[in-house]
C-alpha cells in the first residue's frame, strides 16, 4: 500500500446510513445486522452527523433485564431519534488526499471513523481496520516483511 495514494483507493463506499429522525433502536439493528461501529446520519446526500456504536451503548446502558422493565426501555428505544445522540463535528477528507493524513488523524486518537467526501457528497468512510485489512491484503507488505 502507498500511504501516497488517495483515501478513496481504501474507503468502504458501502455506506449504512439513518436519518436524524429516525428511533435509535434503529441503531442496534444496523449494529448487529451488519457488524459495524459507525452508522452516518444523512439528510439526502448531506452529511449530518455519526453515531458510533459506544455512543448507542452509552444510551443504551440503563436498560433492565427484568421483563417489566423492557417494556419501558423498549419505549425509551423507540420514542428517542438518532439525532439525540450523533456526534455533528466531524473530520471529514475529501477522496483524493492521501492515506497518510487518514493515518495522522488516527494515531492521534481524536475520531475512529471518517467519511470521505466527493465536493460536499459523501461517498465513503474509512476506519483503521480498513488500513489493517489493506495491509494485510497487500502481497508487496507480505513479501518485504516475511521474515525467513
Amino acid at each position: 500500500m502507498n500511504l501516497l495514494d488517495p483515501i478513496s483507493k481504501i474507503m468502504s463506499d458501502k455506506l449504512i446510513t439513518v436519518s436524524k429522525n429516525d428511533p435509535i433502536f434503529l441503531l442496534g439493528e444496523l449494529f448487529n445486522k451488519h457488524r459495524i461501529h459507525h452508522v452516518l446520519v444523512t439528510q439526502s446526500s448531506d452529511l449530518l452527523g455519526m453515531v458510533s456504536k459506544s455512543d448507542f451503548l452509552l444510551f443504551q446502558r440503563g436498560i433492565g433485564n427484568k421483563s417489566s422493565e423492557k417494556k419501558l426501555d423498549e419505549l425509551r428505544m423507540k420514542s428517542h431519534l438518532v439525532e439525540e445522540i450523533m456526534t455533528s463535528k466531524l473530520a471529514t477528507m475529501q477522496k483524493d488526499e492521501k492515506i497518510n493524513v487518514a493515518l495522522e488523524i488516527f494515531k492521534e486518537n481524536l475520531f475512529h471513523a471518517i467519511p470521505i467526501l466527493d465536493q460536499d457528497e459523501l461517498v465513503g468512510i474509512v476506519t483503521p481496520l480498513d488500513i489493517i485489512n489493506r495491509l494485510a491484503e497487500d502481497k508487496l507488505a507480505e513479501n518485504k516483511y516475511n521474515l525467513q
